[in-house]
């Protein structure tokens, strides 16, 4: 008879196998290689998280796990598994669903502002070196004390370009900024804007409450994060649920180790996370995976190898499921070797020789028990779903979405005052004012040259004669001249008679 009271059931072996729900907080990991059954286990433990009251979290890389909103379909190998684990009262229902998708396409936007990502996660997003890093650092310093809202990629360019155009002033206060480390920063914006980034920066931003939602019946909503475009761009992918995990960290309270998790956060693709991650990023990582179980959420790792997950944190995983893994290369033969020493051992069972013999559906299981001690290993077959097996058509993804607990609350985006906008204010105003002073300043030139002529052109009357003057003066001295030519030789004819 299976028990799943405070548990859940994950599948069959020589004892039933279960995961309890007081240490579900405790993490896990889900690894095989691909097509040996890791997406219908975390279907199975997302069901059965719901139906104990959990709020789950799962990015659905594939499109595989849409089908989770709908009622499974009777098929004769789902029930001959169910029989054969002994799960009696197997049958079919959907569980209560929301989609969610950063591009707004196939669920509900998810947001936040550039402000909440922070310099640390932005850089690690852009690919910046420690110089570039240190720049947008001071884009953020320069923003809070100029009371300047950073929301969106338009605000945080408009934020370099401000500080490229005020570096002089900016050095000595904040330090160097260089035309350099702007112009490369700008560059990754674009390329980042160009993969669709600007969907996820801006308002309004999620709000975390919205994905720890339960039903009336006091089910457990799943949300669905639709990423089979976005594991298109990896950084963004792995960035923005890295983000999610920082704001889930920051603003729950502690809990301590509750009766059963507030949220169960499933990292698919997990590897992406620590590729190419500086130390300084890894050790945040690893102080989150560490302290986010007091505050009540438990994250669960799928990735093909646990090898791609760092020591560190893969020492904090204490819930294994390990599907399948080949063994064609030195490397997948030293991956095996390395997941078959994590378990606590069986003596009845060759650990490394099964994980190489797995069928589809089976795994090695060894999950935390009341005490938080490891179980034993063992041969496990996965239970079957009770809901689709498969991908949800159009139609009903669109309906699931209307009915939405928050259906309206995100779809439309909003374009509110901040930095791009005050900046941009500033800047009209400021050539507004120049134009005017250049205006200004053209008028009294002008004038100026106005009164130098004038004051010539008086000057040059003073001392020259107009045409006018000239010939009336000429008309006088000519009669002038006349009259006293007659006045001589009157005289002159008085004298001689």
């Amino acid at each position: 008879m299976i028990d799943e009271q405070n548990r859940l059931f994950i599948g069959g072996a020589v004892e039933p196998q279960y995961l309890e729900l007081s240490r579900a907080n405790r993490h896990g990991l889900v690894a095989g290689a691909t097509g040996t059954g890791k997406t219908v286990t975390l279907q199975i433990m997302a069901e059965g998280f719901s139906k104990q009251g959990v709020p789950v979290f799962v990015a659905d890389v594939k499109g595989d796990l849409s089908g989770i909103s709908q009622a499974g379909e009777p098929k004769d190998f789902l029930f001959k598994r169910a029989n054969t684990i002994g799960l009696d009262d197997y049958g079919f229902a959907p569980v209560p669903t929301v989609f969610w998708d950063v591009f707004g396409e196939q669920g509900h936007p998810i947001r936040t502002t550039i402000s909440e990502m922070g310099p640390l996660l932005l850089s690690r997003l852009l690919d910046l070196n420690e110089t570039q890093e240190g720049v947008l650092h001071i884009a953020f310093e320069v923003a809070d004390d100029e009371g300047l809202l950073l929301l969106d990629l338009d605000d945080l360019r408009s934020m370099l370009t401000f500080l490229s155009d005020n570096s002089k002033e900016i050095r000595a206060e904040y330090g160097n900024v260089s035309s350099a480390s702007v112009g490369a920063i700008q560059r990754r914006l674009l390329t980042l804007k160009a993969q669709g980034a600007e969907n996820f920066f801006g308002e309004p931003a999620l709000k975390l409450n919205d994905f720890m939602r339960t039903t009336y019946e006091g089910h457990g909503f799943v949300n669905v994060l639709a990423a089979d475009k976005l594991i298109e761009a990896p950084k963004l992918y792995s960035t923005m649920l890295l983000w999610l995990l920082s704001e889930l960290f920051e603003e729950l309270p502690e809990v301590g180790d509750p009766e059963k998790p507030k949220l169960v956060f499933f990292f698919d693709e997990a590897h992406l996370l620590f590729k190419d991650a500086p130390k300084a990023l890894i050790d945040r990582i690893t102080q989150v995976v560490r302290l986010i179980r007091s505050k009540g959420v438990g994250v669960f790792f799928v990735t093909q190898n646990p090898m791609d997950v760092p020591d560190d944190v893969l020492g904090q995983l204490g819930n294994r499921v390990q599907h399948a893994l080949r063994a064609y290369t030195p490397r997948d033969a030293k991956a095996v070797r390395a997941a078959a020493t994590t378990f606590r051992q069986n003596p009845d069972l060759d650990t490394e020789k099964v994980i190489t013999q797995l069928g589809v559906g089976e795994a090695l299981t060894s999950m935390l028990n009341p005490k938080g001690v490891p179980g034993i290993v063992q041969q496990t077959l996965i239970r079957p779903p009770a809901s689709r097996l498969g991908p949800a058509v159009d139609a009903e993804r669109a309906a699931v979405i209307d009915r939405s607990p928050v259906s309206g609350v995100y779809d439309d985006a909003i374009d509110r005052e901040s930095a791009h906008e005050i900046l941009t204010k500033r800047a009209e105003e400021t050539a507004k004012r120049q134009a005017e002073a250049e205006e200004r300043e053209a008028a009294e030139k002008a004038r100026a040259k106005a009164e130098r002529s004038t004051r010539r052109s008086s000057g040059r009357r003073s001392n020259r004669q107009s045409v006018g003057e000239a010939f009336a003066k000429s008309v006088a001295r000519s009669i002038g001249s006349q009259i006293g030519r007659k006045l001589l030789r009157g005289i002159l004819g008085s004298l001689t008679r």
